[in-house]
């Protein structure tokens, strides 16, 4: 049963250091899981985020109204993902680098802490791509003329271009609030709250065109197999020059490894181990 907060009854949202306590069981929770079931749930996370994805994509072709609001209805779009991740339950490692808050508070040891991060990563990858086969074998990028298609590959190509510094910035700007709708989601009880609570933080991180690495999982791989496609690569409008640098090989290096970086830097220290030192700390009795 939920207990009542300091403020009233058992459906009032939790207060900050409660969300705090919150955070730290379902990291040990989460830490503690068994491998096949932990395996299993971050593969749907992957395939949760790629079908976030797709409508991201879907959305943004072709969508009125100048880039700004495009950008800000494909950001509810892709909200889509980390709502079923949440609500349907599924094991998201960007989310879990939440998890600190309970290696910082000696509840989870750090071999768990990386079992768990490396296990919940791969499982991300292996959902997303098989998530990526399917809706390309499906023909979804051939909709409205092939011109998802070209959106999916102008995305793909656009996300292989950043230079190192600036692909770990912008993972770490979107998994700080990443992090912070899954925060916001801990205080709710309802599906409707908890919809609610991670709706705007995506939607900013999207719109703001911040990177996330377990979306880039499907993004990118996208573009890889659509680079292959003629009707995707008129639709999309860029020369094989543009093209050139959507290989494997930046994938991995120009945009996966700085961008997880980054998710590892904004999620499990500017959120989670502030919020622990803030309210969890050893001498903080109260917070307990």
């Amino acid at each position: 049963m939920t207990q009542p907060n300091q403020t009233g009854g058992a459906l009032d949202p939790l207060l900050p250091p409660e969300i705090a306590q919150a955070a730290e069981r379902v990291g040990v929770r989460k830490a503690n899981m068994d491998l096949v079931s932990m395996a299993v749930l971050a593969g749907l996370a992957g395939a949760f985020i790629a079908l976030g994805a797709v409508l991201f994509t879907v959305t943004v072709t072709g969508a009125g109204g100048g880039f700004g609001p495009a950008r800000l209805l494909g950001g509810v779009a892709f909200s889509l993902g980390l709502i079923l991740v949440i609500v349907a339950g599924a094991e998201l490692f960007t989310g879990n680098t939440l998890v600190i808050m309970a290696w910082a508070s000696r509840k989870v040891s750090t071999p768990l802490l990386l079992r768990g991060w490396a296990i919940v990563y791969a499982g991300n990858f292996v959902g997303a791509v098989a998530t990526v086969l399917v809706v390309f074998v499906a023909g979804n990028w051939e909709l409205g003329n092939n011109e998802v298609g070209g959106t999916a590959l102008r995305i793909a190509s656009a996300k292989v271009s950043y230079g190192f510094v600036q692909a770990v910035a912008l993972g770490v700007l979107c998994n700080v609030l990443v992090t912070l709708a899954i925060w916001l989601s801990l205080a709710a009880h309802s599906i409707a709250g908890k919809a609610v609570a991670v709706l705007f933080p995506i939607t900013a991180f999207v719109a703001a065109g911040f990177e996330h690495s377990i979306a880039n999982m499907y993004f990118i791989p996208m573009g890889l197999l659509l680079k292959n496609e003629d009707a995707a690569v008129a639709a999309s409008g860029l020369s094989t020059n543009q093209l050139a640098d959507l290989t494997w090989a930046d994938f991995l290096v120009a945009n996966l490894v700085p961008v997880t970086i980054g998710n590892i830097i904004g999620g499990a220290v500017l959120v989670g181990a502030v919020y622990w030192f803030v309210f969890l700390r050893p001498g903080l009795s109260s917070a307990r």
